[in-house]
């Protein structure tokens, strides 16, 4: 097996855990899982991954989000996005339809995160409202949680979804994709070939 390496960036967003901030209801269980040919999945409820390989899937921990408003996930296409084999794995996104903003997809973070300045420049608003407690490697802080309408990464969009307004100073990316996102679609990593496949849920 051929695990999913990290460069140093991808390494710290990894590290880094956006504690559930709102209490009710749940995302959809993710489970991570490898083929016979090394290549990583993670798919979306255990009844998705192929029989001969569900004794080995892990289920992902997923906090608890607020129920209403639900998520709508859709996809009109299968998205590929490609990536350097050990280095972080940047996509590209828009929000509310405006961007285009570059996020590390991140399996190890379990909320999306973007950087305030970044949501300022596609005219997103960071209310004073909602919080969540952001903690990585340095310590912990609290940061505004935005509301948008839609997140999307080529044919795969979501909303509505709440993000993580913070800076976590990363130097390639404005943020990182977490698994509130991810955990809507089918997502196949590639290690060896350096390709991501995005699927319809």
């Amino acid at each position: 097996m051929t695990p999913l390496r990290r460069g140093r960036t991808g390494a710290w967003a990894a590290a880094l855990l956006i504690c559930a901030f709102l209490p009710q209801g749940v995302c959809a269980q993710v489970y991570h899982w490898v083929d016979d040919q090394g290549t990583i999945h993670y798919s979306t409820g255990l009844e998705s991954v192929p029989e001969r390989y569900r004794p080995e899937a892990r289920a992902l921990p997923v906090p608890a989000i607020r129920a209403e408003p639900e998520a709508v996930a859709s996809a009109s296409a299968i998205t590929t996005i490609q990536f350097t084999p050990g280095a972080p794995i940047l996509v590209s996104a828009k929000i509310n339809g405006a961007g285009p903003v570059t996020l590390i997809l991140d399996t190890g973070a379990d909320r999306t995160m973007v950087a305030p300045a970044a949501l300022g420049r596609l005219g997103v608003a960071v209310p004073n409202t909602s919080e969540a407690t952001v903690r990585g490697v340095t310590g912990s802080s609290r940061a505004p949680v935005v509301w948008v309408s839609s997140l999307e990464v080529g044919y795969a969009a979501a909303g509505p979804l709440p993000i993580v307004a913070h800076d976590a100073d990363l130097r390639q990316a404005d943020g990182l994709l977490g698994r509130d996102f991810l955990a809507l679609f089918t997502i196949t990593i590639d290690a060896n070939a350096g390709v991501v496949t995005v699927k319809p849920p």
